[in-house]
């Protein structure tokens, strides 16, 4: 086996990796364009990554109808609702102390993705929040984005794990959440409560507190 080599510094990764082709170089944009605003509304689904002041990273994923998780504030800023969930706010806490930010827009059965980079701050409390009501539930607060890069990003990665064809899925290749709950935490439930919490009723308990 050969030794471990390690990459230090940009030079010797850019002479691995080779030149960046100009249409992947140059496609960063700083406004939202229509098209970014039709991605935008028809994702139903998105990634926020930070880090704190020391680096330690996160990833969280958002979820609402489409047309109802992003909304455009302007043709530099978007904002996120906040919904019911587990309230650690870890990418929330993060953006308090480090407010860079990276959000990824999926849409169902599309290999590309939008890709936008900003700085976030929290807000608790403005106009546009009575047109994030969903099924009731108005956000506690809401992440705004400052855009400084957006783009599309292509789709290899996609095709490269067949993300989107059905019959590669196979869902039950791990036992259920319940199960997997139950072995990786010191958790007082059996396993049979955790099954009927995370059953029909959690879906219906996603936008109460």
């Amino acid at each position: 086996m050969p030794e471990q080599t390690e990459i230090t510094s940009p030079d010797e990764l850019r002479a691995l990796l080779g030149e960046v082709m100009p249409r992947a170089r140059d496609k960063e944009r700083p406004l939202l364009h229509a098209r970014d605003r039709e991605w935008l509304a028809a994702s139903p689904f998105c990634l926020i990554a930070t880090s704190d002041a020391d680096g330690n990273c996160d990833v969280s994923p958002k979820g609402d109808p489409a047309g109802q998780l992003a909304h455009v504030l302007s043709d530099r800023a978007i904002a996120i609702a906040e919904r019911p969930g587990n309230r650690r706010a870890d990418g929330y806490f993060n953006v308090l102390s480090n407010p860079h930010a990276g959000l990824l827009f999926f849409i169902p059965g599309r290999n590309e993705t939008l890709r936008i980079n900003g700085r976030a701050r929290l807000v608790r409390e403005a106009p546009y929040f009575d047109a994030m009501v969903v099924k009731g539930h108005r956000p506690l607060l809401a992440l705004e984005l400052e855009i400084e890069t957006i783009y599309f990003h292509c789709a290899k990665s996609f095709l490269r794990s067949q993300l989107w064809k059905p019959e590669t899925w196979d869902p039950d290749v791990l036992p259920s959440h319940a199960r997997i709950t139950k072995e990786v935490m010191a958790t007082p439930e059996s396993v049979e409560e955790l099954e009927e919490y995370y059953g029909e009723s959690y879906s219906k308990r996603l936008y109460k507190s």
